[in-house]
């Protein structure tokens, strides 16, 4: 069995999704995502003038040689772009194996750990009050766990995962689309001062069976992260996600020494090695890596167990940086992990979205239940790509009162 062709895609409904079909001498093609986040061009142009010219001709049932292959033969490796290439590719594979063997992903992984696995929704408010409006929205729908996000009193301009205005809580994505990157103002002081009373009010609103996350964004120094951990004990917070830079991650013990709130941590690492020493010396509770950026499902299962050994579980990125195929092979991850903790999951699920990637993946009640469907279970439809076309964009950036670049 060889690969004879595999061809990439850019763009689709609002996002530039970067796809990859990789097609076979036995009719079989799989699928994968290699979306990084307003840079995909990147990832698009390393497969198209590097990867796939070495991929054709070689058996796609070698998922771990090939994973190797292009790991290994790279003498300048890991890296958010390569890794999201690779991680198209080593998706893109599984997907073949499953359909070759008549079976979803997760029964090659070892099969099911649980029938659900519990996701988040993302509560959003320019104030408290219509923080609580998104969270009651949430409740209502069945989700069981929410993270919540709050304009700050004073603060200049919205901060992250904020609307401008009220009433814009429900689905709410930050805009990313221009060149040119949108400014936010940051202000720590204010930020520390209104955020612990804010999420215990939330508490006080919803009781105590709301799981209530809440990402600081890597807005914190190390000494304000860890007095903003133990102010907001009291809350019992499913998790504080990206309290500080995670660069320097000695700044993690000095989290741990003074709060036992759990840390979420990983959104922007791109192999083991860089959380590994992280879970290792259990600095963290939950590991936020993602299919794409890690390499895909191949280095992605590694992590998995290693972070089994030492008590962290799973709260894969599921932001709209990536689509259906990678949330598609997260959840054949999570239905497998037995030490699956959450899904970060924001709502794709538009009738373009749909037609663009066809999947009998479901949600009900705040809990994803994967398809049986062989391979990752979700399609990919070329005539409905051929409808989009690359727009640029950016995140947005992030400077202090007086003008200092700041962490994004």
């Amino acid at each position: 069995m060889k690969i004879t062709k595999a061809k990439v895609f850019v763009g689709g409904p609002k996002k530039n999704y970067v796809t990859l079909k990789i097609e076979t001498d036995q009719g079989v093609y799989g699928i994968g995502d290699a979306t990084l986040n307003n840079r995909e061009t990147l990832p698009a142009h390393y497969l198209e003038n590097y990867l796939i010219p070495n991929l054709l001709g070689k058996d796609p049932r070698n998922i771990e040689d090939i994973w190797q292959f292009f790991y290994r033969g790279a003498y300048f490796r890991r890296g958010p772009i390569a890794m999201a290439a690779y991680g198209a590719i080593d998706m893109a594979l599984w997907d073949i194996k499953g359909k070759l063997a008549g079976m979803p992903v997760y029964q090659l992984l070892g099969g099911k750990s649980r029938e659900g696995a519990m996701v988040y929704a993302h509560a959003t408010g320019s104030d408290l009050e219509d923080l609580m409006e998104s969270i009651a929205h949430y409740v209502e729908d069945g989700y069981k766990a929410v993270r919540v996000q709050c304009g700050i009193p004073g603060m200049p301009t919205a901060s992250y995962a904020v609307p401008e205005k009220k009433g814009d809580t429900k689905n709410y994505i930050t805009d990313y689309s221009g060149i040119r990157p949108n400014l936010e103002i940051w202000d720590t002081e204010k930020y520390m001062r209104f955020m612990p009373d804010a999420l215990a009010e939330i508490r006080a609103r919803f009781g105590p069976d709301l799981h209530i996350l809440h990402d600081v964004h890597h807005r914190l120094l190390p000494r304000e992260a860890a007095a903003f951990a133990k102010a907001v004990e009291p809350v019992n917070l499913f998790w504080m996600e990206d309290p500080t830079p995670a660069e320097d991650q000695d700044a993690l013990k000095l989290i741990r020494q003074h709060s036992t709130t759990p840390v979420a941590i990983g959104e922007v690492f791109n192999s083991v090695f860089d959380c590994n020493k992280l879970i290792e010396n259990e600095l963290i509770d939950f590991i936020r890596v993602a299919a794409t950026y890690v390499g895909g499902i191949t280095p992605l299962r590694r992590i998995v167990d290693l972070a089994g050994l030492h008590h962290v579980r799973t709260g894969f990125h599921g932001a709209p940086s990536h689509s259906p195929i990678s949330m598609a092979a997260q959840h054949h991850v999570n239905a497998w992990a037995p030490n699956f903790g959450v899904q970060e999951y924001l709502v794709l699920g538009t009738p373009e979205c749909d037609a663009l990637f066809p999947s009998e993946h479901r949600m009900e009640d705040g809990m994803v239940f994967v398809s049986d469907a062989p391979g990752l279970g979700v399609d990919f439809d070329e005539t409905e790509a051929a409808r989009y076309e690359y727009q640029p964009g950016s995140h947005p950036v992030v400077r202090l009162q007086d003008g200092t670049m700041w962490n994004y």
